[in-house]
């Protein structure tokens, strides 16, 4: 498939889920902005706009375009807003993040060496090269940084992680799989007592969240 397709099955899907999801504008262009094929296996690049999770290295998944783009929705982000992301993975989700409030301002930990070093090597290729990859454990988030206005999820965990909340602002948002059995998409706001104001968003089901508290 040559790069001329690949643009035309992206814009597609990226409209697609538009109409299906009511995507904000900006979402939309994000969709349509990123090529999720560069972040695939060379095996797996065919199936890039199908939208589903695809396997990537070390037992991984890259997420299924519609729910990078739903939790790029709802966590409603602007620009100049300092993210903080958790399981980088292949750094898809972290270069959409980045088309909404600018590379410099995306922190994405990995608990894989391997991943976050391919992941680094290949967003600075595609020209994502000031988003910040740090190989860690995602439990302990990335204090360095703190405060952030939003921290995200990108695998299935029993709850927030109590160092990703601290390190989030008051006010600021957490989303993400949450469940010991099945998972929830939880959208939650961080009140002045340190605690959560939740909502659910729904069922999902995601890789689980490695490392240990």
């Amino acid at each position: 498939m040559t790069a001329p397709e690949f643009e035309s099955k992206r814009r597609k899907l990226a409209d697609k889920l538009q109409r299906r999801y009511d995507l904000a504008a900006d979402v939309t262009q994000a969709m349509a902005t990123v090529p999720r094929e560069a972040f695939l296996p060379e095996n797996q690049r065919s199936s890039a706009y199908v939208d589903r999770p695809l396997p990537i290295d070390d037992g991984q998944t890259i997420s299924a375009p519609h729910m990078v783009a739903m939790m790029a929705d709802a966590m409603d982000l602007g620009p100049d807003e300092r993210v903080l992301e958790i399981g980088t993975g292949c750094g898809y989700h972290a270069a959409v993040t980045a088309e909404l409030v600018g590379q410099n301002n995306v922190y994405t930990v990995e608990y894989s060496d391997a991943l976050a070093t391919a992941a680094r090597e290949r967003l600075a290729t595609l020209g994502y090269d000031d988003i910040s990859v740090r190989h860690g454990n995602g439990y302990h988030g990335w204090p360095a940084h703190a405060p952030y206005d939003t921290a995200y999820l990108t695998c299935g965990a029993n709850a927030f992680p109590d160092a990703v909340i601290e390190q989030v602002r008051v006010g600021g948002l957490l989303l993400g799989p949450i469940g010991r059995g099945a998972q929830r998409l939880i959208r939650a706001t961080k009140r002045e007592d340190g605690g959560l104001e939740e909502r659910d968003l729904g069922g999902v089901r995601f890789v689980r969240m490695r490392g240990a508290p």
